[in-house]
């Protein structure tokens, strides 16, 4: 089968555009397929953890992310009865990370970043509008078909890469399994330019607050905040959509004399899934196409940015230098074996942890926080945990 050593990646969302932003920079030809018209204005991930702000620096995008987002510095766990809090400041992480903060910025905004890098870089053909309807994996290569503009076509490649999302269609065509579980509950983002900082104490740019009866998280990027809430098992998406009901939301929230001006209304499901294989033969998953888990602590997009920080430079080696294919066993052994153990797990217990409703209960977890911080060795422990350090490091270390 003739394929040129490219690389065929299905989905041009940031996992996509990065996966070939690294390819393209090894010197390895790509083909991007996107089944949208133009990059997605997705307003779901909007949090870049240090370690990924590291790797993202090795291609040249941090310096120009930055100034796109919000940089945290510094993040609380806030009980919304009492008023108490925890405040974690990522400062503690500077020797450990080339960046310590966190970067608050729509994950749409890396990959129009990313973009006119793959057009200069003369390796990568971009096809917009073009969605893939079916695989045939080879021995020594891969064939997709695609569905474009022009009708449908035949492509091979060495490999191919699925990054299409939570639906992977590359998934579904080898039958890999996405095994885990759906909460039955939605999740509400609403964004707004309310001046929540006026009227939360010493409020920073990332908050968890826990409450007896509605936990939600706070988020800060240019210009909005982005307000996360649970919402009632069985209730329609129209009705949590409602405009009266995210109003009654919000105020309930922090009170206001005028309705609140809201931007952007989100609603999703939650999964906490993980693909049963990351590789059948010449395929392999990255990102939502692997795993899926729930946003509290941001742990989706990053985790998916170390797929394929780990996973392409292996294709490179393999295509430029004759590497041995076992290399892509170990990017399945490494990432999917880290994804169950820290990122599943810690979502998980995120969860467990701003839902708890019982007084005493949420008010000793700020107060072991409070310890945690104090104590120098143990903060940096749990910001090394928290902001995926240790688990970049640890899927390293397997073999």
């Amino acid at each position: 089968m003739t394929h040129e050593n490219r690389v065929l990646i299905a989905g041009a969302g940031p996992v996509g555009c990065t996966a070939a932003l690294i390819l393209a920079q090894h010197g390895v030809d790509v083909t991007l397929l996107e089944s949208e018209p133009a990059l997605a204005e997705d307003l779901r991930a909007s949090t870049f953890h240090p370690p990924s702000l590291d790797l993202l620096d090795d291609l040249g995008v941090t310096e120009q992310l930055i100034p796109q987002g919000v940089i945290a510095a510094k993040y609380q766990y806030r009980d919304r009865t009492s008023g108490a809090y925890a405040e974690f400041d990522l400062g503690v992480l500077s020797g450990h990370t080339r960046h310590p903060f966190r970067l608050q910025c729509e994950q749409y905004k890396l990959t129009r970043t990313i973009l006119p890098m793959l057009e200069q870089s003369g390796k990568v053909d971009i096809r917009f509008s073009t969605s893939l309807t079916a695989v045939d994996n080879k021995d020594d290569g891969v064939k997709v078909t695609i569905e474009g503009t022009s009708g449908n076509e035949q492509l091979s490649g060495r490999y191919l890469i699925g990054a299409d999302g939570s639906r992977s269609r590359v998934r579904s065509e080898v039958g890999i399994e996405l095994e885990g579980f759906t909460y039955p509950e939605l999740f509400l983002v609403v964004s707004t330019d309310f001046p929540f900082e006026d009227h939360l104490e010493n409020l920073s740019y990332v908050n968890y607050l826990s409450d007896p009866e509605e936990w939600c998280t706070i988020l800060r990027v240019p210009g909005l905040w982005r307000v996360l809430f649970p919402t009632e098992v069985g209730a329609s998406e129209e009705e949590l959509a409602d405009p009266a009901n995210v109003e009654q939301r919000l105020q309930r929230l922090v009170k206001s004399d005028k309705p609140y001006n809201v931007e952007h209304i989100t609603l999703y499901h939650i999964h906490q899934r993980v693909a049963k294989h990351y590789r059948a033969g010449n395929v392999l998953l990255a990102g939502d196409a692997a795993h899926l888990n729930n946003p509290l602590g941001g742990m989706g997009m990053n985790g998916g940015l170390h797929d394929v920080f780990n996973l392409c430079p292996r294709i490179a080696d393999i295509i430029l230098n004759g590497a041995s294919e076992d290399q892509l066993d170990l990017y399945e052994r490494q990432r999917r074996n880290v994804t169950i153990e820290y990122i599943q797990n810690q979502s998980i217990q995120n969860k467990k942890n701003i839902e708890q409703m019982q007084d005493d209960k949420r008010l000793e977890h700020i107060k072991n926080l409070q310890d945690m911080i104090a104590d120098r060795e143990q903060a940096v422990a749990f910001l090394r945990r928290n902001n995926m350090i240790e688990a970049l490091e640890r899927s390293h270390a397997i073999t």
